[in-house]
């Protein structure tokens, strides 16, 4: 058996940690935007939930996965035509839709920025991507988070920078607004898996990645953590998983997400 069975690195079991917010979704749209959240939605679909809906990332739906990085247009496979506002009226609007993504920045509310860092509005120290579609895509369908650094930086005291999508922090509630559709499920970081299940949504660890403590986390993180009654060991991938990553991953992108690519279990 190649090491890359016996040794899986720590990418490959944040992917796998990754796919199984996807567990159970039933019959949506999974988006993972990066490589690591986008193997992930693969990886369901291939395994655990199969009624998963996918797209080739332009505007297609597509039966199987389409691998990332370099490829050709004809190793899809197209099941159905779904341009851009389509896109939105069957999937976004309607919360038929799970996406994964990762900001710059997220906050004890579950807010979220990826506009801009430091400054002004008007003069910002660091421009980024703006608030592209999350506004929007934070109160219509369900959001899941990965990230490759965890640390104060990442999920920072106080409030993001700039708001760019909506979390639970109540005194940003609009009278009269409808939040029904405001579902943040998971995030896996380099660390830990967390949810929002604390009390009144409070960010709360879940499961460790091996060798990871609580006091390693919460040092890493800028804002108080909530502990889950029992925290777990997170699962490394088996081999049937690490198969099919490598399938959908033929460049070995992945090995570039988490700083020197690490082994999923610490070295003493």
């Amino acid at each position: 058996m190649s090491d890359t069975i016996t040794k899986p690195s720590l990418a490959e079991l944040c992917i796998v940690a990754c796919s199984e917010a996807f567990r159970g979704n039933g019959e949506i749209v999974a988006t993972g935007v990066g490589p690591v959240p986008r193997l992930a939605a693969s990886l369901a679909k291939l395994t655990h939930s199969p009624e998963l809906m996918m797209t080739d990332g332009e505007c297609y739906l597509v039966e199987q996965p389409v691998p990332i990085g370099p490829r050709k247009y004809e190793d899809r496979k197209p099941a159905g035509y779904l341009p851009f506002s389509r896109f939105f009226d069957s999937a976004v609007w309607t919360g038929r839709r799970h996406a994964m993504v990762t900001p710059t920045q997220l906050d004890r509310f579950g807010q979220i920025n990826l506009s801009y860092m430091g400054g002004t509005y008007q003069k910002p120290k660091t421009q980024m991507l703006g608030v592209r579609g999350f506004p929007g895509n934070t109160i219509y369908h369900a959001n899941s988070f990965f990230f490759p650094a965890h640390g104060p930086r990442v999920f920072v005291p106080g409030e993001v920078d700039m708001i760019s999508g909506v979390g639970y922090n109540p005194a940003k509630r609009v009278a009269g607004g409808n939040y029904s559709g405001l579902d943040l499920r998971v995030i896996v970081t380099n660390l830990c898996v967390m949810d929002f299940n604390g009390p009144d949504n409070a960010i709360r660890v879940i499961s460790l990645h091996p060798g990871v403590t609580f006091d390693e986390v919460q040092a890493a993180t800028g804002f108080e953590l909530h502990k889950a009654d029992t925290i777990a060991t997170t699962a490394l991938p088996d081999a049937e998983a690490l198969e099919i990553i490598a399938q959908l991953d033929p460049h070995n992108i992945r090995a570039s997400v988490i700083n020197d690519n690490p082994p999923a279990v610490r070295e003493a």
